[in-house]
């Protein structure tokens, strides 16, 4: 294992025997007057009219409204161009919680989704910004979010949960190396990973997204404004004093959301002790004593494979280096996922004689050999840190 990996750890497991681009210029066109929504680009993608939109939420029914932020999202229903409807979701964003900056969050989320298309990205239908309004037009998302699933009542098969992460890797790999520019979506978080109906991830949420440098991205530098936008658990522990925003601060979001979909938690969770709020904090106890396995998720519990359970957590942990120039690229995460997976399907292939027997896998004796000073890093980091944290849709 790489001497860049944050847990050295000599992970020991038994499986026993089963038994149950326009770029350029839509960039420019943002960055020369932030104010003005009439510089969207009504080119490349369709703009509404503030009737339409009414017609098509029944005049912003609270009844329908699926999801709240810098205001709500509504299900609607818009005519597709071919004598027929589709499904929408409506976002309408209102003044108020961080309101000098919400004609800016619109514009960023406008421009940059006019230029992206990928599968594991939501696409953008429309906007409106008729009479002050600020409206974003998206494909509707049958499946809800990954943060709804993973605490819901409908539990996630491993391999269904392996899947979506590969996807939502995809997406954000493809973010950071796909384009001209690099593109930091800003807002990694499970909430931000939407699902259609066959559970095919795709990223959302672009308000905070900046584009970066030309060329390298793994070198790109973007400083936020002069505070803190992000949600408090996700954020990599150099963004809070740098206001850096970077591929490698993204790959730590994305190495929380690996520990949220294993361990079935969320990152933060202010209604436990203090010392177990933070999902790391929480979990590196148990990966210092070497019994992780004890806090996966209870529904998985039996269900993974040793070898897909392995190369699962050594990516997670890398994912979470303390010092960012540790951490892996997204490709590489993709790439490791995609392995898990394959692990696991190995090991759920039917016996030689063609029966195959449902049942579980067992695990013992997991040791890790973890510095205590990175957890220690992180910890006082975190100490303190708990005010002026932004939370956004």
């Amino acid at each position: 294992m790489p001497k860049c990996y944050p847990w050295r750890f000599n992970l020991r497991l038994w499986k026993f025997r089963k038994v149950s681009q326009q770029t350029d210029e839509h960039e420019e066109k943002a960055n020369s007057d932030s104010s003005k929504c009439s510089a969207l680009p009504d080119d490349i993608c369709r703009r509404f009219s503030l009737s339409e939109i009414k017609a098509a939420t029944h005049n912003f029914n609270p009844n329908l409204i699926i999801g709240a932020g810098f205001g709500y999202v509504y299900r609607a229903t818009i005519d597709d161009g071919n004598n027929g409807t589709k499904a929408v979701a409506v976002k309408r964003y209102e003044d108020g919680f961080l309101s000098e900056n919400v004609t800016k969050f619109f514009r960023n989320e406008v421009i940059r989704l006019c230029q992206l298309r990928h599968p594991n990205l939501v696409t953008l239908v429309g906007f409106c910004d008729e009479q002050n309004e600020m409206i974003v037009v998206y494909e509707f998302m049958s499946g809800g979010t990954l943060s709804g699933h993973l605490y819901g009542y409908v539990h996630l098969s491993w391999k269904q949960r392996l899947e979506i992460c590969i996807g939502a890797a995809r997406g954000l790999h493809y973010l950071h190396t796909g384009a001209k520019y690099p593109l930091f979506h800003g807002h990694i978080k499970s909430l931000n990973i939407l699902l259609d109906e066959n559970l095919t991830p795709k990223l959302s949420g672009f308000a905070f997204s900046k584009m970066g440098n030309r060329g390298n991205s793994k070198a790109s530098l973007v400083r936020q404004d002069s505070r803190v936008l992000g949600t408090y658990g996700y954020m990599a522990p150099e963004y809070e004093s740098s206001l850096e925003v970077t591929e490698k601060s993204e790959v730590y979001s994305f190495g929380i959301i690996l520990f949220e979909v294993l361990f079935g938690r969320r990152a933060f969770d202010a209604t436990l002790p203090e010392n177990e709020q933070l999902i790391l904090d929480w979990a590196s106890e148990y990966i210092r004593k070497g019994t992780v396995y004890q806090i996966i998720d209870p529904y998985l519990k039996g269900r993974i494979a040793p070898e897909s359970f392995k190369k699962y957590l050594e990516i997670a942990c890398s994912c979470v280096c303390y010092d960012r120039n540790e951490r892996p690229a997204m490709g590489e995460v993709e790439v490791t996922l995609e392995l898990a997976l394959e692990l696991q399907q190995e090991a759920n292939r039917p016996e030689l004689d063609g029966i195959y027997h449902p049942g579980e896998f067992m695990y013992g004796e997991l040791s890790f050999s973890i510095p205590n000073a990175y957890f220690d890093l992180l910890r006082r980091h975190f100490d303190g840190h708990r005010q002026n944290i932004l939370l956004g849709w």
